[in-house]
């Protein structure tokens, strides 16, 4: 009997296989593809992996590059030549996954694994695969949780095999449809292509920025003043009760009232509080840790938690949970953990019983983020710190509470009353045993009730209320998940392609002028793309297949129709979009001036890109960016052109945009006219280049004819 098992990726493969036999067989598909073959209860079991999505949904060929809601689902190395990797993995499935007499689906259990596994066994096995399948369901890679998953084995979840159709082809219509419409208008009003990115969650994320970019540039700032005075006695710092003051003259009342008087000890008060212990990570738990710790991005942390679960050091890793079930085996864990002589410090103190600190997040297919308990053997720097991290806060949401005594001291200097507060630890609890938190421990001063204190300084700052803080994309995510935009396995990604898209920047996001108009035209133009309202009723509707609230179908065609819509207004109000958007391309692309006194512009041409003056075809300047390199915010200090960096490492380089730089270049920005064009018709102009004189077509990068000087008759005739 024959059986084959589905995987995710190709370490699951090798984890499932060697876990359900230890005399697993490592075989190869055409020298490159790895699988598996062994035998388990008189089985023959072929184990084979993906690696991530095999298929891609497209339209016809005819409508390719054009808005379409006839959609179906192809292979990827066919749809996108960056995805050409997963072909022979794709054939190794239908060479060795067909005609078998039972499949298991062993992808991640989430919506995404569950519709890759699905897609190969429906496309790359056949369709009788799905009459006799099974599903696993594991949330580690250990060889308990793999055997566990074999032998208990259940139906594949079709909800969630709709919900991820429902929520690609939802993507695709939100996301290709509407790009591809933009660009359209942009084409049809300025004869230029542009290439935009929309999308269904991708937009309303730019909006939340856009409009703290506004609120930031709108603010005013209001004058404040704060009175501190500094005392003899150990150098006590203590601030007027009043804190920040608005009100200038009340300030200098303040200050006046109190120059050169000493202050007397008016009330002191302790209390004591508890801080209780972090509650398990979830992902955007560990994501917005990592950032604070660490400083890396959300992607970063992602893809070390993805490959600690790959290895099975942890647990799956896209997970909402922060409640920890008995049933993973505490003990055990700690047991495991315990070889580590670092982390048995902490572990040999552990209460006698071991109730977490459970968060209010459930999620039915995955626990929080923990460890399996197996240690690693080699990790590289972020995969041991983000390791570290996960234990460290597995360990720590077990201990009990820390706990703090706070020192509050009133004091008056001429019937104004002053305060300063201390906060001392007198029970460390939880935070000995989690080394990324910083602990207060400061010292109480001797003072008592009555005491009269010598003032050393008066101070009276003045200070500006500061706008609403930038985002970082640690605190972008919480805001997402806050609003219930995107899904825990794809807010990172939403996030990194408005970096790719060249939208944003910086750690402290800044949007830039493109991204800032393509909101403002869509809000002028077509509101629901940039609605989050929309974007949030749909993941409800998407979640709702889950839960047999409603249906794929349902859903589809709801989607399709507000995309129609949306299509509707942009092939309305083509012109205006079109202009708005070429002239926020435009602005957000010049690097410089022209002689001319035109603008120079980065383009993106058919071979690289290159920079070009706004004043074409009257002025034929340009300039080529060579590949890898990027034009920086600097100048030529011989001519003022931009500067780029080309290079990496010890090879990095800074030098000017035009390679003649230095040299005589009267030729290059006054060339004489030599002849006509052969393939475009237009003047032909003798240039200087990097190797000699030579001769080309004005029509430059349309037209791509260049000739030397010696072959210029021949090439006429």
């Amino acid at each position: 009997m024959h059986e084959v098992i589905i995987c995710e990726k190709p370490s699951s493969a090798e984890k499932i296989a060697k876990a359900l036999s230890p005399s697993a067989k490592k075989k190869l598909y055409n020298k490159k593809v790895k699988y598996w073959e062994l035998q388990r209860d008189s089985k023959d079991i072929t184990v084979l992996s993906g690696v991530g999505h095999l298929y891609s949904l497209v339209p016809e060929k005819s409508k390719r590059f054009k808005v379409s809601f006839d959609l179906h689902w192809a292979p990827s190395h066919e749809v996108n030549k960056s995805s050409a990797f997963t072909r022979d993995y794709l054939r190794a499935i239908k060479k060795f996954g067909k005609n078998a007499d039972s499949y298991i689906h062993a992808c991640d259990y989430d919506v995404e694994g569950t519709l890759i596994g699905y897609n190969a066994l429906k496309y790359a096995c056949g369709q009788d695969s799905l009459n006799n399948v099974s599903r696993m369901k594991f949330s580690t890679l250990t060889k308990k949780d793999i055997v566990d998953a074999y032998e208990n084995r259940i139906d594949i979840d079709m909800h969630q095999v709709d919900n991820g159709i429902a929520r690609h082809i939802l993507d695709y219509y939100f996301g290709m449809n509407i790009s591809i419409a933009l660009s359209d208008s942009v084409k049809r009003t300025k004869h230029r292509f542009l290439k935009l990115s929309v999308g269904r969650v991708q937009t309303p994320t730019l909006s939340i920025l856009v409009k703290r970019e506004k609120e930031i540039r709108e603010f005013v700032p209001e004058p404040y003043w704060i009175i501190r005075a500094i005392l003899d006695f150990e150098d006590i710092e203590i601030r007027h009760v009043e804190r920040n003051i608005f009100d200038k003259a009340r300030a200098d009342e303040i200050f006046a009232k109190c120059q050169g008087k000493d202050a007397v000890v008016d009330e002191i008060d302790f209390t004591k509080s508890k801080t209780r212990p972090p509650v398990p990570f979830n992902l955007s738990g560990l994501q917005a840790e990592a950032y604070s710790v660490f400083g890396f991005s959300p992607k970063r942390t992602q893809i070390a938690a993805q490959n600690l679960y790959s290895a099975g050091y942890t647990s799956y890793p896209r997970t909402s949970s922060q409640k920890l079930p008995e049933s993973l085996g505490f003990e055990n864990i700690f047991r495991q953990l315990s070889a580590n002589p670092e982390f048995k410090k902490h572990i040999s103190n552990l209460p006698s019983k071991l109730r977490p600190n459970n968060g209010k997040k459930e999620d039915a297919a995955h626990p929080p983020i923990h460890p399996t308990g197996i240690l690693p053997k080699s990790l590289n720097s972020d995969e041991k710190k983000i390791y570290e991290l996960i234990v460290y806060r597995f360990i720590a949401v077990f201990f009990e509470s820390a706990e703090f005594e706070t020192m509050s001291a009133t004091l008056d200097i001429e019937d104004e009353k002053f305060k300063f507060k201390r906060r001392r630890v007198t029970h460390k609890g939880w935070m000995e045993h989690y080394p990324f938190k910083k602990i207060d421990n400061e010292k109480f001063p001797e003072v008592s009730e009555g005491d009269l204190m010598s003032v050393k300084e008066l101070i009276k700052d003045e200070k500006e209320t500061k706008p609403p803080a930038r985002y970082n994309q640690a605190s972008l995510i919480k805001e997402l998940e806050k609003k219930n935009l995107g899904t825990k396995a794809t807010r990172a990604d939403i996030v990194d392609k408005l970096y790719d898209r060249k939208y944003i920047e910086g750690s402290k996001i800044e949007v830039n002028k493109l991204g800032e108009d393509l909101i403002d035209t869509l809000n002028t133009y077509c509101s629901d793309l940039t609605s989050e309202e929309l974007t949030r009723d749909f993941e409800n509707k998407l979640e709702g297949i889950n839960q047999d609230e409603t249906t794929k179908e349902s859903v589809i065609g709801e989607g399709e129709k507000d995309v129609k819509d949306i299509l509707a207004d942009i092939d309305k109000n083509q012109k205006g979009i079109g202009s708005k958007l070429y002239e926020a391309y435009q602005a957000t692309n010049i690097v410089g001036e022209c002689e001319c006194g035109g603008k120079l512009v980065k383009r993106q041409g058919r071979y690289g890109s290159f920079v070009g003056c706004t004043n074409y075809p009257d002025c034929n300047v340009t300039y080529s960016v060579p590949k890898n390199a990027s034009i920086i915010k600097k100048t030529c200090e011989k001519c003022g052109l931009p500067m780029i960096v080309a290079g990496k490492g010890k090879n990095k380089r800074e030098m000017c945009l035009d390679p003649n730089c230095g040299k005589d270049n009267t030729k290059q920005y006054n060339p004489e006219e030599v002849g006509v064009c052969p393939k475009c018709g237009k003047p032909l102009l003798k240039r200087s280049g990097r190797f000699g004189e030579f001769v080309g077509c004005s029509n430059f990068p349309r037209c791509k004819f260049t000739c030397s000087l010696e072959d210029l008759e021949n090439k006429l005739e």
